[in-house]
């Protein structure tokens, strides 16, 4: 397993749980509004720990912290992601997995083995802006609904989530959107933050007022809606 960063402890990656949370390098999206773009563009330059090192340290947090969160980047692109996973879950922590969804086969083979513990999926727009979103020209989204479709199966806990930017996600969009991902258990309204870590500069914000006024038309037809990063 490819490890290119530890944040030791974190109260916000994994909900209801104190984890430490592990960071995989390289994706196959784009998206422009990412907030890990060397991780995303430039794997091969960005500092590696070796699994020997994370496992020496997971082993002494046994007892003081819950899970590990796996993000990325994104994490289903590496080979070895499932035995590691289940190396974790045999020291006792929970394992929550962040993924696009692109790759539901091996979503699917994860959860199946028992060595995943929560699922939070991306979802980016609307099937009709997908491309322009995730930086893809013509993408084709039969993957991401397959993922969509087989964590609605519940198999295992999961949320879905949106990174807002006002680039691409207009009120209307919001809407079609929210319809498109139904009543589902969990779903999180994430406000864009502009910073120089992201792979496009240059693009809009909401206001927190703006993003609340989108969240009132979401939670129409999404009950469990919540916002976050806003105050």
């Amino acid at each position: 397993m490819i490890i290119h960063g530890l944040q030791k402890m974190s109260l916000l990656d994994f909900p209801g749980k104190m984890c430490c949370t592990v960071f995989t390098g390289g994706c196959d999206f784009r998206c422009p509004f990412c907030h890990n773009a060397s991780l995303v563009l430039h794997p091969e330059e960005a500092e590696h720990l070796e699994e020997s090192e994370f496992f020496s340290f997971l082993e002494k947090r046994v007892g003081w912290l819950d899970g590990v969160a796996i993000t990325g980047g994104e994490p289903m692109m590496q080979k070895d992601l499932l035995p590691f996973a289940k190396r974790i879950k045999d020291l006792g922590f929970l394992v929550k997995l962040d993924t696009n969804g692109s790759y539901p086969e091996r979503l699917r083979e994860i959860v199946e083995a028992g060595v995943i513990d929560y699922v939070a999926m991306d979802i980016k727009n609307v099937p009709e802006f997908y491309g322009e979103t995730v930086g893809i020209e013509k993408f084709d989204t039969t993957n991401v609904e397959k993922s969509m479709a087989f964590l609605k199966e519940n198999r295992v806990p999961y949320e879905f989530r949106t990174t807002v930017v006002k680039t691409f996600h207009s009120p209307e969009r919001m809407e079609a959107l929210a319809k498109f991902i139904g009543d589902v258990p969990a779903y999180f309204l994430q406000a864009f933050i502009d910073s120089d870590h992201n792979i496009k500069s240059g693009l809009e914000a909401y206001t927190d007022d703006e993003m609340k006024d989108i969240f009132g038309i979401v939670k129409k037809y999404v009950p469990s809606a919540q916002l976050r990063g806003v105050s």
